[in-house]
């Protein structure tokens, strides 16, 4: 049922690229449900100590599952966004370089996060928040996304680091 609901819009950003949308699952009141259910179910007898989201769709995801947990939330966000103080982490794109940020207080040492986010293509962003994570002293218990686009290689790209993954549906090719 989640994979029915997540649009796929042709060429976007660029000419080549199947867009995967969750923007209609989440919309989709039901659909929304089956995805935080499913989240729920998995994760609820792993411990767990926080879940962190990935800008920004991941807050989404992350802030429902939390409340559904009941665990705390934390935002890894791009930079300029956090007030406080912080850590960043900058990797590579296709295209050049990105960076993001966590606050420094965020998660103590020891600390079990689950990291989520919507989608994993090629796990440069979610590489680079297990990263942050890490740097704090969190234990990075498993990656979690609603899809994975296997033929892009960003699951091999986490596990060979190291991390499990846990992904809801995946969709062949870009």
């Amino acid at each position: 049922m989640i994979k029915s609901k997540i649009r796929t819009i042709p060429d976007f950003p660029k000419k080549g690229i199947m867009f995967r949308d969750i923007t209609t699952l989440l919309k989709d009141a039901e659909g929304f449900h089956a995805s935080i259910y499913d989240f729920k179910e998995h994760y609820k007898h792993y411990e767990i100590d926080l879940i962190v989201g990935i800008e920004s769709r991941g807050f989404i995801l992350g802030g429902a599952l939390a409340y559904a947990l009941g665990k705390g939330f934390v935002p890894i966000r791009k930079p300029g966004k956090l007030p406080g103080e912080k850590i960043s982490f900058e990797y590579e794109l296709e295209y050049g370089k990105d960076k993001i940020e966590i606050h420094k207080d965020a998660i103590e040492a020891g600390m079990k996060v689950l990291l989520i986010d919507d989608l994993i293509a090629t796990g440069g962003t979610a590489n680079a928040a297990a990263k942050l994570i890490e740097q704090l002293g969190g234990i990075v218990v498993e990656c979690a996304f609603i899809v994975d686009l296997p033929d892009v290689g960003g699951r091999k790209r986490l596990e060979a680091a190291g991390h499990k993954v846990y992904c809801q549906v995946e969709f062949e090719g870009d």
